[in-house]
């Protein structure tokens, strides 16, 4: 099936907490229900740590139905770049969150950069999908911001 031009989206948010705590707990999907309200289910399917190849089923809530996604980490450099592929039923997505020390080393800077691959009807709307993703990333690394910096967190198991 051909593809047409991807959405890109991407922004970044400096976060309280040290940059090995912060990847380590956005590397871990299973960790995401935790601070995105929209994500319901989130089961890792691979065996063994978290790392380059792991895979996750998630759910996804919102306007509409459920939605069902597979999660495969496509690099991982700890602690500086997680990479993914997410197959959902309407679009594909591609892309990185990056993390380095801000300021004192006691903050990270996480930025994120998506390409979305959308299908079917979903291509003909390019600029309403690239707004709704920017407006739905932002809300969820504000929920992880507000998750790590509230209180002593500790990451879901690294096995």
């Amino acid at each position: 099936m051909a593809r047409g031009a991807p959405v890109r989206v991407a922004g970044e948010i400096v976060i309280a907490r040290p940059v090995d705590e912060v990847f380590d707990f956005a590397a871990d999907e299973r960790n995401e229900p935790r601070y995105n309200p929209r994500m319901t289910v989130a089961e890792k399917l691979t065996p063994g740590p978290v790392a380059a190849g792991t895979r996750f089923q998630s759910v996804m809530t919102g306007t509409g139905r459920a939605a069902a996604m597979t999660i495969e980490i496509t690099g991982y450099e700890r602690p500086h770049r997680l990479a993914s592929h997410t197959s959902l039923r309407a679009m594909d997505i591609d892309g990185e969150l990056l993390f380095e020390p801000a300021g004192d080393g006691e903050h990270t800077r996480m930025r994120w950069e998506w390409e979305l691959h959308p299908h079917g009807m979903v291509r003909l709307l390019g600029p309403l999908v690239r707004r709704m993703g920017e407006r739905q990333e932002l809300e969820i690394w504000r929920g992880l911001k507000r998750l790590l910096e509230s209180q002593p967190v500790t990451a879901a198991p690294r096995g």
